[in-house]
């Protein structure tokens, strides 16, 4: 900060810790172990554009730069996909998106929460505005981990032209996943809520991260601008030990009529 600036009293704007992001996948696991529920594979990005500057161009980029689906290391199957074999099935047989997360080493994919029913088969990229002048940047792919980078994304792209006043927050999907019963894998990767520990919740809900802050906090709508707040509450308790919660009660903005909906 110049000397200018701070006899004015002026601050430059602090760039919000976007790594906090990458911390959503591992809270997907626990809202799908405790809660029962599983990311809808959908979010966005609320950014309001700046008056009198040029967007056009930089959201056309963008979203060409989203849409554009990872692809796997050469030879390496996808994440979640067997071996291949000398039987192996043909190329186009169906297999879960790359993600674009970090793995432990070379080759071997992270753990990723499995999507709701109904989430997108591959990465897209949707531009929208709501009724308050605000844009979205939606986002959808079937991995959280994918889902996350490409947020992360947006978040970087907009800070470095100079637009990160203008982000106000990205807003993950979450839904009840299937019944748990007789035809659920044995072994899913994560460990098991007993019946005395788990919380199953049976709508759908969201996790807002707010990128001026870089913290998150759940939003639990229940109808037409009606909120959950005792949900919310316990859903803060439980991503307690996984997400940075915001701890400002008075930042939990209600998000109404939410285009990832």
């Amino acid at each position: 900060m110049g000397l200018f600036d701070t006899l004015l009293g002026r601050t430059k704007p602090v760039r919000a810790n976007l790594d906090a992001l990458f911390s959503l996948p591992s809270a997907a696991i626990t809202l799908q172990v405790t809660a029962g529920l599983l990311p809808t594979g959908r979010a966005g990005v609320c950014f309001k554009p700046p008056a009198g500057q040029p967007f056009a161009e930089v959201q056309a980029e963008l979203e060409q730069l989203l849409a554009t689906p990872d692809e796997p290391a050469p030879g390496a199957p996808a994440p979640g996909a067997p071996a291949p074999s000398p039987d192996a099935a043909s190329p186009d047989a169906a297999s879960p998106d790359a993600t674009s997360g970090g793995s432990p080493s070379p080759g071997v994919p992270a753990p990723s929460a499995p999507s709701a029913p109904g989430a997108p088969a591959r990465p897209t990229v949707r531009h929208v505005g709501d009724k308050f002048g605000y844009r979205w940047i939606i986002v959808e792919a079937t991995a959280v981990d994918d889902l996350v980078t490409r947020v992360h994304m947006v978040h970087s792209s907009l800070q470095d032209a100079g637009w990160s006043t203008q982000l106000l927050c990205s807003v993950f999907g979450f839904a009840p996943g299937p019944a748990q019963g007789a035809d659920a894998p044995a072994d899913s990767g994560a460990p098991e809520a007993s019946g005395a520990e788990a919380d199953t919740i049976t709508r759908p809900l969201y996790i807002v991260y707010l990128a001026k802050q870089g913290t998150f906090y759940p939003f639990a709508p229940t109808g037409a601008e009606q909120r959950d707040n005792e949900l919310e509450l316990r859903l803060k308790g439980m991503l307690a030990d996984d997400l940075p919660i915001e701890p400002d009660l008075s930042r939990w903005f209600p998000m109404w009529d939410l285009p990832i909906a």
